[in-house]
């Protein structure tokens, strides 16, 4: 047992030695990566939601009538009482939640609780006690306790004001975990590693960034390697863009969590894509990556159309036997900016920020700008509108 302990600090000093030597600079693996076999799923359940301030469903929403004197009978009220019930101070709610890998019975987790029916806010509701599922029809957790919907929401005679939005609501560890999932890693003492965002020389990377810190680890041979790769020693092989297999260390077979901890402080310096991403929604543009852009001309300028309507009354003369009536009238008015052509070259990001910005152009005409930028064959990136 000393030896054995002896040996993997022995190793684990190698590797840290390599990171230390790595420097600072560059990505962890651990922010790139995932381990295969070590994933979230997914629960959801429904459930009742009780002590709002008359802002729960309406008594036109049936399945809270149902769920509420089904509650109200199985808690021993008589059937004929629980038909007189009102539903205002209640409504029901979907509720979902992750459940995240290697957690035990007793652990407790997050939920999100959302309105089913017509309620117009959950501020002060209770959750009462619901079962979580997950897609195989087996409970998992159950969720119990006090909503926290981070805003309000308020009505009066003619006038209504919130703040963010009422109708979903957040219960933090509210989820008492009944069952853990299975969770399978490294079988045969085979590890793959899969990449956040796949990309090859990422994955060539990260295998090398392995390789060269576990220098005495060289002694696996991959199946799923190339042909002319297969009778290699490696510890580390990319299989594809998106996933690296890495044979585990004698010293730290046994010693998963180790292992990943050490790889995972390991820094990988990766060439990003070049991609420019656009949200039209919003008006946002992120460029990201070795953007560039071939010589190229633009005029851009913006047309404002506006349409007006009033409303004007027709008096007909006296004794005319007409009658008032009332006319709209309608004005348009088009503006359009002069623009001249303005040349473009851009051969790092840093000249495109500076191309761009001396258009004096929103971030609305940027997206314009860049969208005929990359028809023209002009833009030499991935253009991805959201």
């Amino acid at each position: 047992m000393r030896r054995s302990l002896t040996t993997l600090l022995l190793s684990a000093a190698i590797i840290l030695g390599a990171i230390a030597a790595a420097g600072a600079d560059g990505i962890r693996i651990k922010d790139m990566v995932r381990v295969e076999g070590a994933r979230d799923n997914q629960l959801v359940g429904y459930g009742l939601l009780v002590g709002l301030d008359s802002t729960g469903d309406s008594a036109q929403v049936s399945f809270t009538n149902q769920a509420v004197r089904n509650l109200v009978t199985r808690l021993g009220t008589r059937p004929d009482v629980a038909d007189q019930i009102k539903t205002k101070n209640t409504a029901t709610v979907i509720i979902t939640a992750n459940l995240p890998p290697f957690v035990r019975p007793g652990d407790r987790i997050d939920v999100t609780v959302s309105s089913l029916g017509d309620a117009r806010s959950l501020q002060g509701g209770v959750l009462l006690q619901a079962p979580l599922l997950a897609a195989d029809g087996q409970v998992y957790a159950v969720a119990q306790g006090a909503v926290s919907i981070g805003g309000f929401a308020a009505a009066g005679a003619g006038a209504q004001v919130s703040k963010n939005h009422p109708t979903v609501g957040r219960i933090p560890g509210g989820a008492l975990v009944e069952a853990s999932v299975p969770t399978l890693i490294a079988p045969d003492n085979m590890l793959s590693l899969s990449l956040r965002y796949p990309d090859d020389a990422a994955a060539v990377a990260v295998a090398a960034a392995i390789n060269e810190a576990t220098p005495d680890t060289r002694q696996a041979s991959f199946d799923q390697a190339a042909p002319d790769t297969r009778q290699a020693s490696f510890a580390a092989v990319p299989r594809d863009a998106g996933t690296v297999l890495v044979s585990l260390p004698e010293p730290f077979r046994g010693r998963l969590t180790e292992f990943l901890a050490v790889i995972g402080q390991l820094t990988v310096t990766i060439d990003p894509p070049a991609r420019v991403v656009i949200n039209e929604r919003t008006g946002t543009v992120v460029v990201g990556g070795p953007v560039t852009i071939s010589p190229v001309a633009v005029a851009h300028g913006s047309l404002t159309v506006e349409v007006r309507t009033t409303a004007a009354v027709s008096q007909p003369p006296p004794l005319s036997g007409g009658e008032t009536v009332v006319v709209p009238e309608t004005a348009i008015t088009v503006e359009e900016e002069a623009a001249a052509l303005a040349p473009l070259r851009a051969a790092t990001v840093d000249d495109l920020v500076r191309s761009l910005n001396a258009l004096h152009a929103t971030p609305r005409d940027l997206i314009a700008i860049l969208q005929a930028i990359k028809q023209a064959g002009a833009l030499h990136a991935e253009l991805e509108v959201l």
